[in-house]
C-alpha cells in the first residue's frame, strides 16, 4: 500500500496491529466547524501534509455495508449474531488460489464445487516436497472418500456455501475473512450480502505535537503510507506508569518534561517545584521500594505527614500509646498480646451500664474479650449481656501475683496509656518486623545524611506501611542529589531525549537519597480510601432499663417533703413548656335586638314624677361609673368595654329614637 492514496477507513480495514507503528501523510484534510482540533480528547480534523504516526489501534465497532443498495450501518463488537460466508461466483483456476481465501484447519472446512462437491479439510506436505489439500468427497448412495489434491492442480473450481458460522469478533481477527462477504445466519433477518469493515480508535502522535492523539478511523481523510521513506522525528509522550514498563537498559537517561505535576496538592517537598514543563530531569532507575506513612502527634498546631523510605538512617524509640476508650485498648491488644495499660483519669462507677470505678495509676493487664451480664434486670427476665474486656487489676507493679478480675464494657470511655519497659533503639526496618501498626515512636538519633531531618522535632506515629513503585530521579544541575518519585501518586508526562548524561561514561556519581518526603492530608485521605480493610465499628452502649430508672425516680420523689412539692407544682403551671387548653371561642352575635323591658304599672310609683326612661337610666348609670373612675386619681386607667355590651348599647339607642 506504499505510494497509494487511500481513504483512512479503507487503509485501516487491512491494517495489522502487529505491524505498528506506521507513519501516514495526510493528502487531503477534512475540516469541521471552526477548525476545532480536539473535542473531548478526540481529534476531528487534519490539514493536508500533516504527518501521523500510528502507535496503537483499538477496535470500537464494525461498519456493515449492504452490497445491494450501498446502505451502511454499524454493529457493536460484542454483537451476538452469527454470519455465513457468501460464496464467490467467479471460478478459480487452481486449488491454491481458492485456498488463500481463508485459513483451512482441522476445525474448519471449505466446500468446493467441480463435477461433484469436495470439502477441503486440511493441508499436507508429502515427502516429495509438494503441498496437497485433503478433500472429503461424498458420492452416490452415501458413499464417501478422502483424496489429496495438489495445490498446483489446474481447472475450474467454484466455491459452495458452507454451513459453518462465524461471530463478528472471529471475522475481525482474521485478515482472510475480513475480505469476504457475509450474510446473517438467521434467515429471518436481511439476507443481502454484507461487507464488514472495522472502525478503530486510533492512537497516534504527530511530529509537531507532544501529546497522544485519539481519533476514529472513520474520519474522512485520504492518507498515504510513508513509513519506509519518512525521516521525521516523533516525540513519544510517556506517563510515569508507562516509564515503569520500559526496559532497564534505557536508564539512566535524560528526560524532557512535557507536562509537569504543577502545584500538586498531595506533596510538599523541595524537588516538586523543579518538575516544570520544558525542563530536564534524569531518571536513574525504576523499581519498587518499601515506604512508611508517618504523622506527628496532634499536640502540635499543624499536623504533618511524611513518606519515609526504609533507607532512613535514624534510630527510633517506642512511645507509650494513648487510648480514649476500652475498644481502642482491645484493638491494640489483638496485635499485642499481654498488653498492659495504666489509668490516667478517674472513672466513676455506673452500675446500670456495668462500668466499674477506676483510679489514676491503676495498672490493668488485658486478657481477652468475653460477654458480661448487666445488673438491675427485672424479675423473671433474662439479663442483658454485652461484650466486655476481661482484665487483671494489678495490685502492685512489683507483686503481680495479687490480681483482681475486672470486666470493662467495650463501649466504656476512659483514658489509658500503654505501659512499656522497652528502651531499645530500633531502625525503621526493625520496627516493621517486630511490631504491628500503628505505632508511636520518637527519633532519638537523626539521619546524618540529611541536612535538616524533619522527623526529630516531634513525637511520631507510624500509620501504615506500603510498597510503592518509584522512579529514582535527580536534576542535571545536581545529579548526585537523588529523590524517589512515587509514580502512582504524581501525574507527569515525559519523553526520552538523546542528550548525554552530565557525568563521564561508566562513572556515575554517588547518589545521596532524600529519604523523607512531606505529604499533605489529601494524600492520607486518598491512601486510606484505597485501603480495602474493613474496620469493625466500636459497639454501642446498651439501652438503659426503663423500669429500673422509674423505680429509682419514684424512690427519690417519696423522700421529698410535701411542702416542697406544692410550690413546685405551682411553678410548673407557670412554665411555657406545659400545654394549656386554649380558651373557648366567644358566643356568636345575634342580629335580633334585645327584648324590650315592660314599663312598671302606675300603682308602683311612690312619687308624682314621671317614670324615667329605662335607657336613659342606663346611660346615667354608665356615666356615674365613668365619673367614679375619673375621680380615682390613683387608678387613672382607660376602661375597655366588652364587645357584646357595645353592640347591645347601640341597638338600644336605635330603638329609643
Amino acid at each position: 500500500m506504499a505510494d497509494i492514496t487511500l481513504p483512512l477507513q479503507e487503509y485501516c480495514a487491512s491494517l495489522d496491529g502487529k505491524c505498528l507503528p506506521k507513519i501516514l501523510q495526510v493528502c487531503s484534510g477534512v475540516y469541521f466547524q471552526g477548525s476545532v482540533y480536539e473535542i473531548s480528547g478526540s481529534e476531528v480534523c487534519f490539514s493536508t501534509g500533516d504527518l501521523i504516526k500510528i502507535i496503537a489501534i483499538e477496535l470500537q465497532s464494525v461498519s456493515c455495508e449492504d452490497v445491494s443498495n450501498n446502505d451502511k450501518f454499524e454493529l457493536p463488537i460484542n454483537h451476538t449474531g452469527l454470519f455465513k460466508v457468501v460464496p464467490e461466483q467467479m471460478p478459480y483456476s487452481t486449488v491454491n488460489e481458492m485456498m488463500k481465501l481463508r485459513p483451512i484447519g482441522l476445525e474448519s472446512s471449505l466446500p468446493l464445487h467441480s463435477l461433484r462437491k469436495l470439502t477441503a479439510k486440511c493441508f499436507e506436505r508429502r515427502e516429495d516436497g509438494k503441498e496437497y489439500v485433503r478433500c472429503f468427497i461424498r458420492g452416490q448412495q452415501d458413499s464417501s472418500a478422502e483424496v489429496c489434491i495438489p495445490l498446483c492442480t489446474r481447472g475450474e473450481f467454484y466455491e459452495c456455501e458452507s454451513e459453518e458460522c462465524f461471530s463478528l469478533s472471529e471475522i475481525m481477527t482474521s485478515s482472510c475473512l475480513r475480505s469476504r462477504r457475509f450474510r446473517f445466519a438467521n434467515t429471518a433477518k436481511c439476507q443481502h450480502p454484507l461487507l464488514f469493515s472495522p472502525v478503530y480508535q486510533i492512537h497516534a502522535i504527530m511530529n509537531l505535537r507532544k501529546h497522544v492523539l485519539k481519533f476514529p478511523s472513520s474520519l474522512e481523510v485520504d492518507v498515504i503510507d510513508i513509513t519506509d521513506n519518512c525521516k521525521a522525528e516523533f516525540v513519544t509522550p510517556l506517563s510515569l506508569t508507562e516509564i515503569l514498563s520500559q526496559p532497564d537498559e534505557n536508564f539512566p537517561a535524560v528526560m524532557d518534561i512535557l507536562e509537569g505535576p504543577g502545584s500538586h496538592i498531595m506533596f510538599k517537598c523541595k524537588w516538586l517545584a523543579g518538575l516544570k514543563p520544558h525542563s530536564k530531569v534524569i531518571f536513574h532507575k525504576k523499581g519498587c521500594t518499601p515506604l512508611v506513612l508517618v504523622s506527628n502527634l496532634k499536640s502540635r498546631k499543624t499536623q504533618q505527614y511524611f513518606l519515609v523510605s526504609q533507607q532512613y538512617g535514624g534510630r527510633f524509640k517506642r512511645r507509650p500509646r494513648e487510648f480514649g476508650s476500652v475498644y481502642e485498648v482491645y484493638a491494640a491488644s489483638v496485635t499485642a498480646p499481654g498488653l498492659k495499660v495504666s489509668v490516667t483519669r478517674n472513672c466513676e462507677e455506673i452500675e446500670e451500664e456495668g462500668v466499674p470505678a477506676l483510679c489514676v495509676g491503676e495498672q490493668l493487664e488485658i486478657v481477652r474479650c468475653e460477654r458480661m451480664a448487666l445488673p438491675n434486670a427485672e424479675d423473671g427476665k433474662e439479663k442483658q449481656t454485652v461484650e466486655a474486656l476481661l482484665c487483671y487489676r494489678l495490685a502492685d507493679e512489683d507483686e503481680e501475683v495479687t490480681r483482681e478480675e475486672l470486666y470493662l464494657p467495650m463501649y466504656m470511655q476512659g483514658h489509658f496509656v500503654e505501659v512499656l519497659a522497652d528502651n531499645k533503639k530500633y531502625k525503621l526496618k526493625e520496627l516493621g518486623k517486630e511490631f504491628s501498626l500503628p505505632l508511636d515512636v520518637k527519633v532519638v538519633t537523626k539521619d546524618s545524611e540529611l541536612e535538616n531531618d524533619p522527623l526529630t522535632t516531634t513525637n511520631l506515629r507510624i500509620e501504615a506501611a506500603m510498597v510503592e513503585p518509584v522512579i529514582q530521579a535527580s536534576f542535571p544541575s545536581l545529579p548526585g542529589q537523588c529523590f524517589d518519585i512515587p509514580s502512582k501518586w504524581l501525574p507527569m508526562t515525559v519523553c526520552f531525549t538523546k542528550e548525554c548524561l552530565p557525568w563521564p561514561r561508566d562513572q556515575p556519581p554517588k547518589c545521596h537519597m532524600e529519604t523523607v518526603t512531606e505529604v499533605t492530608d489529601v494524600f492520607l485521605y486518598e491512601f486510606r480510601k484505597q485501603a480495602t480493610v474493613d474496620v469493625t465499628p466500636p459497639p454501642r452502649p446498651p439501652k438503659r432499663n426503663v423500669s429500673c430508672s422509674k423505680t429509682i425516680k419514684k424512690s427519690k420523689k417519696k423522700s421529698k417533703n410535701k411542702a416542697e412539692s406544692i410550690p413546685s407544682k405551682e411553678l410548673t403551671d407557670l412554665t411555657l413548656c406545659s400545654k394549656k387548653r386554649p380558651p373557648a371561642p366567644p358566643e356568636p352575635i345575634d342580629d335580633e335586638g334585645p327584648p324590650v323591658v315592660p314599663r312598671k304599672p302606675p300603682t308602683t310609683a311612690t312619687t308624682g314624677k314621671a317614670q324615667p326612661n329605662t335607657y336613659v337610666k342606663m346611660q346615667d348609670s354608665i356615666k356615674k361609673v365613668n365619673t367614679a373612675t375619673d375621680l380615682d386619681s390613683d387608678h387613672d386607667y382607660e376602661t375597655v368595654e366588652d364587645f357584646q355590651s357595645v353592640i347591645k348599647k347601640a341597638q338600644e339607642n336605635v330603638l329609643f329614637f
